[in-house]
């Protein structure tokens, strides 16, 4: 019997010793987070907009620019990546699902905690359920808010605290890695409610952008020709659909019996601030709208100019709501310094999808179209990645679960669909994938089609059942997206060969009907 005990004992003690060995993985995540505002990325936004904190994770490490998710909406994104599994395999196909995400099935976080991880997730977790897998979690209600943000407590009690949303989820962050078992590695999911519309910045940050000019994309006043008809029914241009109040700042008693549409929503941030809040935020706001207000009576301003005012008012939000989110990780790698952790632990940067910042007049996701349709993925990893490198490989967000299964030292279960990226990332993946599939579930939200598609490395495929429409693009000599050459008969070698592709992809991951959900 002594033996037994012994034996069982050293059993543990080895186990201890395997999971002090393994590394940590510090997951840092926001939402709607367009890889051109983030400044390693390049582009127009570099030098006006810069993001340093974020950008030492590609100096010290890698940057992907062929990142991609495998649905582009909040909650499915989220599925996809605790589960390494497509949206009609894990169940979460769209935001407002009925009955949530099932926790009943196997996820990145539960295996990990199970494995000896130390395992917690603090802020948006927009799943409609509580997280599992997780020793700790304190997570916001829904979408949250900004200011003075509500969290849900393990013991679903819901408390308020002061401050802004960004600050306070990493405040939470960093206190539960003062707090945790620090015996275990640790898998921390600090997921950031911004830069989610309604894009409110801090009130430090209100002033980051004035007198700057932010460059306007070429496709700002799209016509939206040359594709699928359904583009011009979208409901999510900056001229049509941007509300003045939510999304612009321009109150209802601020502009002086000036009637301006769409008014549907309020101001949901305004309304939740202390009046010293709303003192320091209208100092800034107030002198602006009015200036704006008194030039539109005055017929100053013909529609381009207003969709002029209105993008310029939307990109200064956004980026600076974008600034404290850099803020945020800077925090974090600080804290991993200040605490000897750098070097066992992987930190990585995402987000759950792109967004539209201007790009065919838009604002938000769902498309298929590149903006939306790829999301930053920036990984440090002391020792294994090469610090600098900029890997072109075509990876998803259902591969973000095995790849921490590898890092752990584990296996991932046969019903994962994604593929661990390690091999990319230790620069020992002679072969890798040539293509990813595409599904989008909503039905109507902001008018957006179901759609369906491929891409592999220089075009893409996609289909609207609801239409009956196929678009097709050369990503190389048309990377704005602004003509399908599906019919192009030049093209039709190129798309037959696509066309096979997105076949046998939907054979591959079990794909159902387009009717079938």
């Amino acid at each position: 019997m002594r033996s037994l005990v012994h034996v069982a004992g050293l059993c543990v003690l080895l186990a201890g010793n395997l999971s002090a060995d393994r590394p940590n993985i510090l997951f840092l995540f926001s939402d709607d987070h367009a890889l051109k505002s983030i400044s390693a990325y390049g582009g127009p936004l570099a030098k006006i907009a810069p993001t340093p904190h974020i950008d030492r994770l590609a100096k010290e490490g890698a940057i992907f620019e062929n990142s991609f998710c495998a649905n582009s909406i909040c909650g499915p994104s989220r599925a996809c990546i605790q589960t390494g599994k497509h949206s009609h395999k894990n169940g979460f196909l769209r935001n407002g699902l009925k009955g949530g995400f099932d926790s009943s099935q196997w996820t990145i976080s539960k295996a990990l905690q199970k494995s000896g991880y130390a395992t917690a997730v603090v802020g948006k977790w927009h799943l409609q359920s509580d997280p599992v897998g997780f020793d700790y979690w304190e997570i916001l209600p829904g979408q949250g808010a900004y200011y003075n943000p509500d969290f849900i407590q393990m013991d679903g009690t819901t408390k308020r605290f002061p401050g802004y949303a960004t600050d306070v989820t990493t405040d939470k962050a960093i206190a539960w890695l003062d707090k945790r078992d620090k015996d275990k590695p640790f898998f921390l999911m600090c997921q950031h409610k911004a830069p989610h519309r309604t894009f409110a910045p801090a009130l430090r940050h209100l002033d980051a952008f004035s007198g700057v000019k932010i460059p306007e994309p070429d496709s700002l006043f799209d016509d939206y020709e040359n594709r699928s008809k359904t583009l011009p029914q979208n409901q999510m241009e900056i001229d049509r659909h941007m509300d003045w109040a939510y999304d612009l700042k321009v109150r209802r008693d601020e502009r002086m019996g000036v009637e301006l549409k769409p008014d549907r929503y309020g101001t949901p941030e305004y309304r939740r601030m202390t009046p010293a809040q709303k003192k320091e935020w209208d100092a800034h706001f107030g002198p602006l709208n009015r200036s704006f207000i008194e030039e539109f009576k005055a017929g100053k301003m013909g529609d381009r100019d207003v969709v002029r005012w209105k993008y310029q008012r939307y990109m200064k939000n956004y980026l600076a709501t974008v600034k404290a989110v850099d803020e945020s990780v800077g925090r974090m790698l600080e804290y991993l310094e200040e605490n000897d952790l750098v070097d066992n632990t992987i930190v990585i940067y995402s987000s759950d999808q792109g967004f539209y910042l201007g790009e065919h007049g838009w604002y938000d996701k769902r498309w298929m179209f590149e903006e939306s349709f790829k999301m930053p993925f920036l990984i440090r990893w002391p020792g294994k990645v090469a610090p600098g490198s900029r890997p072109k490989e075509l990876i998803q967000n259902i591969d973000y679960a095995p790849t921490f299964m590898e890092m752990a030292g584990l296996e991932a279960p046969a019903e994962v669909q994604g593929e661990s990226i390690v091999p990319v990332l230790e620069g020992r993946a002679s072969k890798w994938r040539e293509s990813v599939y595409y599904a989008y579930y909503e039905k109507g939200e902001h008018n957006v089609p179901q759609h369906f598609g491929v891409r592999t490395m220089t075009h893409k495929l996609f289909y609207l059942p609801g239409t009956d429409e196929w678009q097709m693009f050369d990503l190389e000599k048309d990377p704005g997206e602004m003509t399908s050459v599906h019919d192009h008969p030049e093209y039709a070698e190129i798309r037959r060969s696509l066309t096979a592709e997105y076949e046998r992809l939907r054979a591959r991951y079990d794909a159902p009907p387009y009717d079938a959900h």
